[in-house]
């Protein structure tokens, strides 16, 4: 039998060429413009172009590592921090052109390698090889981030699609320092917006949302940026959504609460520096002692030493108490002091605490907080019995220390006008909550004791102490960060710097006199509203994109019957 019309052959070329993309569009785009990609962005030439260069793996796996590193200039020490504001685009573009899901995926856990190795560099020295164990766990958590960067930046993004990832890559990007600030995970060192620490007008975000809305901010300018770079067609698009970023700051810093001055406080911080060698704790007592004895006559209403500025030999003598409040009485003020020694708690608990000590004219006023996030192999093992070799190849602690159950707002006497200080330990102040909970339990001022001495010539020392102008700015409240080595710093209420910080080769006593505020903040009062919000925006995501599923699954309406060349309806077989 003879069948009319050799157009079918021809009908399935066309569509054959069609599902390749030959028809001139852009690979990898569904009718609408919202599919995800499968052959890389833009023109095929221009993609060709782009693969060349990265067509090996290894290449392409060292070109996500690096582009995951490059963020980590934005922080102290080099302190780049417009550079934030690009620094992820490299590693945007490239996930954008991954050619499959599993490569996006791929390039988001390498660079998240990356990323975790360069911001924790200055941890080499003390976990060796298990940092880059460390990383590649953590690196596992920016393997889903890419296949988002690359489902709503690849091929040609529709306006939709450029404005969902403006909003959905900075919140994927969220969840990621949300996991992370686990202190298991090592805590929240290195969250993006925290790169901001010295932008006024960033401060003024974090006042309404936190750090948090800081690296939202951060991530939604690395989008705009990459769509402005990656593709003509959303290029409008990526500029309207930067213009909208830049009038929100402008919004936030017009009509954004701002703390009220009610007073002001002399606190003192004594920073002995560097010592080093046999006898070095009786030494480095000695020394703040010393520096301590030279603040009489300075009116300071608080004089704040480092972590661990008292070891465990001396407060087991009574003779350090009694040198303590000696020192109390000279000065004529509180001294809040750092014991890091085997003691026991209010619950009857023995162990080894690290403690900050409220020391008055009569000695220990009672007044003590007890660390309660402990810093992963520094201060305790984690999973000890499994991981306990980590003490062969690093200095993780020989001993797990024990940790507080509570925070405490101490109470300084009458001289001091009934102050009301918060005190924080070490990297706790790494993390916002802590010092929104002293804020609203009424601290007056937040006092962070540290001791980085072991990181002394790395950028450890700076990026710590720039945390307090961010937990100040958030809370509306002036903070103090006291080192045993450097540096040493103070912030007022809305996260400017106060006087002179004390450097890594500095041995001295520093006076600061701090604004007092009142009033609150929007992220005091409403927490970490922007966690819950990026949460939502994830969840519309999916929702869209499952509701998309069960239309592709969808069986669709029966078409019409095929006929035969003499126009009877066809039957199987024949």
């Amino acid at each position: 039998m003879r069948i009319r019309g050799a157009r079918l052959p021809a009908r399935r070329h066309a569509a054959g060429t069609a599902a390749a993309g030959g028809s001139g569009g852009r690979a990898g785009d569904d009718a609408s413009g919202d599919g995800p990609p499968d052959d890389g962005p833009g023109p095929r030439g221009r993609g060709s172009a782009r693969e060349g260069a990265l067509s090996s793996a290894w290449a392409r796996g060292a070109a996500a590592l690096l582009a995951g590193a490059l963020p980590a200039l934005a922080f102290p020490a080099p302190g780049l921090w417009w550079f934030a504001y690009v620094a992820l685009v490299p590693w945007l573009l490239l996930i954008r052109g991954a050619r499959s899901p599993r490569r996006a995926a791929l390039d988001g856990w390498i660079g998240g390698i990356g990323f975790v190795v360069a911001v924790h560099h200055w941890l080499m020295p003390s976990l060796h090889v298990f940092i880059v164990l460390l990383a590649a766990l953590l690196g596992l958590l920016w393997a889903p981030w890419g296949l988002l960067v690359a489902r709503l930046l690849g091929g040609s993004p529709s306006a939709g699609r450029a404005v969902a990832a403006v909003v959905v890559v900075p919140s994927g990007w969220l969840m990621i320092e949300l996991v992370r600030s686990w202190e298991g995970l090592g805590g929240p060192w290195g969250l993006l917006g925290a790169s901001q620490w010295d932008v006024a007008p960033a401060l003024r975000v974090a006042s309404v949302g936190g750090v948090w809305l800081v690296s939202l901010l951060v991530l939604a300018v690395n989008t705009g940026v990459a769509l402005l770079v990656a593709d003509r067609a959303a290029r409008r698009t990526g500029g309207v959504l930067l213009a909208v970023c830049a009038l929100s700051v402008a919004a936030v810093w017009a009509w954004a609460p701002r703390p009220t001055e009610t007073g002001a406080v002399r606190i003192a911080v004594v920073q002995p520096g560097v010592v080093e060698g046999p006898g070095s704790v009786a030494r480095r007592f000695d020394r703040g002692e010393e520096l301590t004895r030279a603040l009489r006559g300075r009116g300071v209403d608080l004089v704040v030493w480092g972590e661990s500025s008292i070891g465990a030999g001396a407060w087991e003598r009574p003779e350090t108490a009694r040198r303590l409040a000696g020192l109390s009485r000279l000065v004529g003020a509180d001294l809040l002091v750092n014991v890091d020694a085997r003691q026991t708690d209010g619950s009857g608990r023995s162990g080894i605490f690290k403690s900050a000590v409220l020391v008055g004219p009569d000695g220990p006023t009672g007044d003590r907080y007890d660390k309660m996030r402990l810093v992963p192999f520094g201060e305790y093992v984690p999973a000890r019995s499994l991981l306990g070799w980590a003490t062969s190849v690093g200095k993780a602690a020989g001993e797990d220390r024990l940790r507080g159950d509570r925070q405490v707002v101490m109470t300084l006497p009458d001289g001091a006008r009934g102050l009301r200080i918060g005190p924080l330990v070490c990297f706790e102040t790494a993390f916002p909550d802590m010092s929104r909970r002293l804020v609203r339990d009424g601290a007056q001022v937040i006092v962070a004791q540290s001791a980085t001495s072991t990181f002394q010539h790395s950028w450890a020392p700076a990026q710590h102490a720039s945390l307090g102008a961010l937990r100040a700015a958030e809370n509306g409240r002036p903070m103090v960060h006291a080192t045993l080595t450097g540096i040493s710093a103070a912030y007022g209420p809305r996260g400017e710097r106060v006087g002179r910080p004390l450097g890594t080769d500095a041995s001295t006593a520093e006076v600061f006199d701090l604004p007092l505020a009142g009033g609150s903040t929007l992220y005091n009062r409403l927490g970490d509203w922007p966690v819950y919000g990026s949460l939502a925006a994830l969840a519309v995501l999916c929702a869209v994109e499952g509701l998309r599923a069960l239309r592709r699954l969808a069986p669709g309406p029966p078409g019409p019957p095929a006929r035969t060349a003499h126009g009877s309806p066809g039957s199987p077989g024949h």
